[in-house]
């Protein structure tokens, strides 16, 4: 409780939110369970929430901080240079603004070609937008929804500036043969990218704790993955993942310090300060380096490989769960700690099973069908999961959810009227046009959301994707009022 109405305000404001803490949320936030993490955390930022990241030489702290952060992330995942970044996007961006600098400085791609599974995270997709290359999306097996080597070597040319694969796929929770593509990849002279934004510190840990003998009998197997692969250039691992810190923190690791290079901007062509910048951002925060630096050092090597432990365990026992609920199952077996689910009947929606379960107080990410993958709900696994009983809870009351949502029935789209929206053409889109398609997502003039989303992203599905594109920032922009 306070007394301070500025509090106050912002305490009645976040009342309204998804929680964070509690294992929950399955889906954009992460908690170890542990007690006095956040404590520290928050002392750590405040100490630094003043320090200005952009000159290193001004505020030498922000070197030491980052320094021992990339010895920590490198002797987890190997390399041997790093950048300390925003988050996973910035990470994934700056990863491609390298390969893209390095292709033209030291091949001559002046058109430059970034090869992709269909699975790879938006990020890329984002990064290819904002600087000038090429996608060349590859197909996965639709069996296991990881991608073939022998695809990805054929997409590869003399453009090509970057392959990525990932380690795990966001989507499908499995992980891309990072061996097999990256050294075709070295063997055509291309760089290649693992985005273990959201695996790397698990799996890297979970590791440690393998070869420690923490999970025999039943120890699973981690392919190989990280920098000691021979043909993988740059890693992208998040902290603010599994490494549990406070948001706004990330790693991209490189084999080297030359290869770093080609993606930091220097400027000195203006009479002020000469700029240089590591990351997209010229002011930074230093208060999340500092957290991320706290929170790492309190829980330590082995703290890491026992909340890995941990969150192994309590995704496998998820995974079985879920296999013996009627209507459900597991679109693949989890390579790392996140779950994709699919519906077994087509009497059953996942999306309004995802409905029915919010209101039990679980936030399960529902994901559209794309390609061979069906409509899933996504289960992020974290450490305050990780319990016996808060897996059985989460377990019987997704069962309970799927028979309420057999009972509800599948959410239902007018094919004529998909029909019809299908066939405007998004770039010349009308104010009354894209109100006319918002409507049929229930989506009203004033951007609020139904309260169950199961018919909006039925719709939203049922779409064909550029048009979806072209509505979802005219949702989003419906919340801004200004």
């Amino acid at each position: 409780m306070t007394t301070d109405p500025l509090l106050a305000r912002l305490a009645a404001l976040r009342a309204g939110d998804l929680p964070v803490r509690g294992g929950r949320t399955m889906a954009y936030v992460y908690d170890s369970g542990l007690d006095g993490l956040d404590d520290l955390a928050n002392a750590a930022q405040a100490a630094f929430a003043g320090v200005n990241g952009l000159d290193m030489t001004a505020f030498p702290s922000v070197v030491e901080l980052e320094n021992d952060l990339v010895r920590r992330a490198t002797a987890l995942l190997g390399g041997g240079a790093g950048t300390f970044t925003s988050g996973g996007t910035e990470s994934c961006l700056l990863a491609v603004l390298t390969a893209r600098q390095h292709a033209r400085r030291t091949r001559g791609v002046c058109d430059p070609e970034l090869v992709l599974p269909e699975t790879a995270h938006a990020a890329f997709h984002k990064a290819a937008e904002l600087f000038g290359l090429r996608v060349v999306r590859v197909p996965v097996d639709p069996a296991t929804f990881t991608v073939r080597p022998a695809d990805m070597a054929a997409a590869l040319t003399d453009r090509t500036a970057l392959t990525v694969v990932s380690a795990p796929s966001y989507a499908h929770g499995v992980m891309d043969p990072v061996a097999e593509v990256a050294a075709e990849a070295a063997r055509r002279g291309v760089l290649c990218h693992v985005d273990a934004c959201i695996g790397g510190w698990y799996l890297g840990h979970l590791r440690a704790a393998v070869r420690a003998g923490h999970l025999a009998p039943d120890a699973p197997h981690i392919p190989a993955f990280d920098l000691s692969v021979p043909g993988v250039t740059s890693l992208s691992v998040d902290l603010h993942k599994y490494a549990y810190t406070p948001k706004g923190a990330s790693l991209l690791l490189f084999r080297d310090a030359e290869l770093r290079r080609h993606g930091w901007f220097a400027h000195a062509s203006w009479p002020g300060y000469p700029v240089v910048n590591s990351t997209l951002q010229g002011t930074k925060p230093a208060g999340p380096l500092a957290a991320a630096w706290a929170v790492t050092e309190r829980v330590g090597a082995e703290g890491y490989a026992a909340l890995s432990t941990r969150v192994h365990r309590a995704t496998r026992a998820l995974a079985d769960g879920v296999e013996r609920i009627a209507g459900l199952r597991l679109l693949a077996r989890p390579g790392a700690s996140l779950l994709a689910v699919a519906a077994a009947d087509p009497e059953v929606d996942v999306f309004v099973v995802a409905d029915e379960v919010r209101g039990s107080g679980w936030y399960l990410q529902p994901q559209p069908a794309f390609g061979a993958s069906p409509a899933t709900l996504h289960l992020t696994v974290t450490a305050a999961v990780a319990d016996e009983e808060t897996v059985g809870l989460l377990l019987a009351d997704l069962e309970k959810a799927v028979v309420r949502a057999r009972a509800v029935g599948p959410a239902r789209v007018d094919p004529a009227l998909v029909a019809a929206a299908g066939a405007l053409d998004p770039d010349t889109l009308g104010p009354q046009e894209v109100a006319a398609a918002l409507a049929l997502a229930g989506v009203g003039p004033d951007g609020r959301l139904p309260e169950r989303m199961a018919p909006v992203l039925a719709v939203l599905q049922a779409l064909p994707p550029r048009l979806s594109e072209r509505l979802l920032p005219e949702v989003i922009g419906r919340l801004y009022q200004i």
